[in-house]
Parts: structure tokens; C-alpha cells; sequence
């Protein structure tokens, strides 16, 4: 009963990804790129942000 089970959830589970539209080498090479981009955004902000409340307790506790 449970193998049966098994093997249906695998079948349509193949099935399921025949039809997912898989993006082309181009495509697959920009999108990293954006991620990229966007990441290293992200992480100077956070970073300079980080940095300017580090600096401001600093002059604070002294």
C-alpha cells in the first residue's frame, strides 16, 4: 500500500516537472547576475549602516 503510494507521488511528481518551463543558459546567467547585484547592494548597505552604529555607540560609551 505504501509503495504504491510512493511510486504515484514519484510519477506525478515527474510529471509535474516535465511541464516546468526551465530557463535557458542566457537567461540562467542574467538572473544570477541579479542576485548578485542586488546582494552586494544589500550588503554594503546593511554593512555601512552597521559600521555608522558601531562608531556612534562607540563615541557614546567612551
Amino acid at each position: 500500500m505504501k509503495i504504491k503510494k510512493i511510486k504515484a507521488f514519484f510519477k506525478e511528481a515527474w510529471f509535474e516537472l516535465k511541464k516546468v518551463n526551465w530557463p535557458n543558459r542566457k537567461e540562467t546567467i542574467k538572473y544570477t547576475l541579479i542576485v548578485i547585484v542586488v546582494l552586494t547592494i544589500v550588503a554594503l548597505y546593511l554593512g555601512g549602516i552597521d559600521f555608522l552604529f558601531t562608531r556612534l555607540l562607540n563615541k557614546l560609551i567612551q
